[in-house]
This record gives C-alpha cells, sequence and structure tokens, in this order.
C-alpha cells in the first residue's frame, strides 16, 4: 500500500516542512498537504497508509463542527490530504488540554505527577492518584512550540512574549470550550477523548484555530464502554491513537536519544491506519472512500492545479 512521505509540487509556493505536513506558502494564503509521516518523541518513527487523509478529513469535520466557538483556517478542501487555509502567524505555543492523568512521553501529565510534580494548569492533585484516573476538571498545560517540546505553567506565556494578555485569555477560552464540545461529541458515539492539543494563529488581528483539530494524531482517544472494567482490573484503557505504538517504540529503544530507531513492526503499522479509519468513520458519521487508482501524489497534484502561481 502506497504512503506519502513528501511531496515537492512545483508552482505552488514556498515550500517548508513540519512533522506531519508540507506547507506551500503564498502571498495570501497557505495550502496545507498532510502527509502519512508519523511524528512521536519530536521524531518521525514512521509512515502510515491513510493517515494523511484521515487526518485533513477528520481535521476538516471538526473545524466545522466547532466553528461556532472560533473562526479557523479553512479556506477550502480541494483534496482527502489537502486544506487550502488563511495566512496566520501562528503562536509558538501548544495549548494541550487534559482530562485525565496518563502519557508516557516527558511532559505529559502522568510522567511529571510520578517524578513529584503536582500542580497542573492551576490544579493541585493529590498524592496517591494512579495513571488514567480521570482529572476534577480538564486543565490546561501549554508547551513551546520551538524545537523540543517544553512544559510551561499558565502564567508563564504572556511573560515570555509568546502571546498578549488577551489573546492568551482567548485561546485558553475556545480551547476549553472546545474540548467539552469533543468530549460531548465522543461520548455520544462511545468513545472518551482523553487529551488534545490545539494551535492557534492571528489573522486580521484575530486568533483563529489553525493545523488540526481532535484527530488521533494529536489527541488521546478511548473506548467508553470499557474504560471502567479495564481500569477496575489494572489494564491500559482500549486506545484508539498513536499511543501503542509510542509505548513500543519506548520499549523497544530509546526513542529521544537513539541515533536510528528499530522499524516499526508491519502489524502495528496496519493495526495503526485501520484505527484511524475507523475512529473517524465512527466519529465523523461519514465513510472513508479515497481515489487509490491513481499514484497519490499524481492526484493531489492534479486536484491543487487551479492554485499554482
Amino acid at each position: 500500500m502506497s504512503v506519502i512521505k513528501e511531496t515537492d509540487f512545483k508552482n505552488l509556493g514556498v515550500l517548508t516542512r513540519g512533522k506531519v505536513r508540507d506547507i506551500y506558502e503564498q502571498e495570501d494564503k497557505i495550502i496545507l498537504v498532510t502527509t502519512d509521516r508519523h511524528s512521536s518523541f519530536d521524531r518521525i518513527i514512521a509512515h502510515i497508509p491513510h493517515k494523511g487523509a484521515v487526518l485533513n478529513l477528520f481535521s476538516a469535520f471538526w473545524f466545522k463542527e466547532t466553528e461556532y466557538i472560533v473562526p479557523n483556517q479553512v479556506i477550502a478542501i480541494p483534496d482527502p490530504n489537502v486544506v487550502v487555509a488563511k495566512k496566520a502567524k501562528p503562536f509558538l505555543v501548544e495549548v494541550v488540554v487534559r482530562g485525565f492523568l496518563t502519557g508516557v512521553t516527558d511532559t505529559s501529565i502522568w510522567t511529571n505527577y510520578q517524578k513529584g510534580k503536582r500542580d497542573f494548569g492551576g490544579l493541585t492533585l493529590p498524592d496517591g492518584m494512579t495513571k488514567n484516573m480521570p482529572l476534577p476538571r480538564p486543565v490546561i498545560t501549554p508547551t513551546t512550540k520551538a524545537g523540543h517540546d517544553e512544559n510551561l505553567s499558565l502564567d508563564e506565556v504572556v511573560p515570555r512574549g509568546l502571546a498578549t494578555g488577551s489573546e492568551w485569555a482567548e485561546m485558553q477560552r475556545a480551547a476549553l470550550a472546545l474540548f467539552a464540545h469533543g468530549q460531548k461529541h465522543a461520548a455520544e458515539k462511545g468513545f472518551i477523548l482523553v487529551d488534545t492539543k490545539y494551535e492557534f494563529g492571528l489573522h486580521d488581528g484575530k486568533v483563529i484555530l489553525i493545523d488540526e483539530v481532535h484527530t488521533p494524531d494529536n489527541s488521546r482517544y478511548w473506548l467508553k464502554d470499557s474504560y471502567e472494567a479495564r481500569i477496575a482490573a489494572g489494564q491500559e484503557p482500549m486506545a484508539f491513537d498513536k499511543e501503542f505504538l509510542r509505548i513500543w517504540f519506548k520499549e523497544n529503544c530509546d526513542p529521544y536519544n537513539d541515533a536510528v530507531l528499530p522499524e516499526a513492526p508491519a502489524d502495528m503499522v496496519a493495526e495503526l491506519s485501520r484505527r484511524y479509519i475507523e475512529i473517524y468513520e465512527k466519529l465523523s458519521g461519514q465513510k472513508f472512500a479515497v481515489d487509490d487508482s491513481t499514484d497519490l501524489a499524481v492526484r493531489i497534484e492534479k486536484h491543487l492545479e487551479k492554485y499554482r502561481v
């Protein structure tokens, strides 16, 4: 099964590459091509078939669902892997919202709780909590976007010049409202939205939602029906995100420091692709149908012809 590792389309604007997206910048807009690159631990660890299309279509669904909460970047979705977006100046802070005490990365709330930290996003947690417990309320734990993720306290964002006071207040308001909407919708479809991250930008002087929303790439989902029984049995919740692949890498190498990582197991790659499609279909209510009859890059380039400069 073919994957999109990277693109190099001509006459679409200045190309830069993010962790997952290839970004073509034009004078008044940007074209974001979501590839099948799979990023964790601040590096690419695998390429997952259909991942790019699922992420892009999933975000398109959530952007539409949540535009009543905060304006967003979307101008058009000309291809399953592409969004044509408003040009915005990104805030260099990721607004992470967490509803549960969990995670395996260095910036996760569970990792830091184990190290003795108790204050998260203005909430002080008691001793004796266990992994995967719900928090008393959702909390915002911002991180920097420059290089390696760094945890920030809520009151560090403005002094560091990452946003003005009013901009940061609006980002926090929008993030908590987005998370509440996402949790409610997910619960109705049989899932728990555990945590996620939002990115915002400044467009025409206003804060808008950019990047991606509530995808399996930037969010953690658990199956709702089995959650309590699995916790009671001392088991991990049944996850529908990339956490199981993260855990495999943590158990089989040092993903932050090893120069070369082992290749992701083929069965895990196939399972992750299947999960991405399944959760998209269940949460969006839409059938995942992407034309694979032609080369993926050829298909994408054809759909972008009208945006050439």
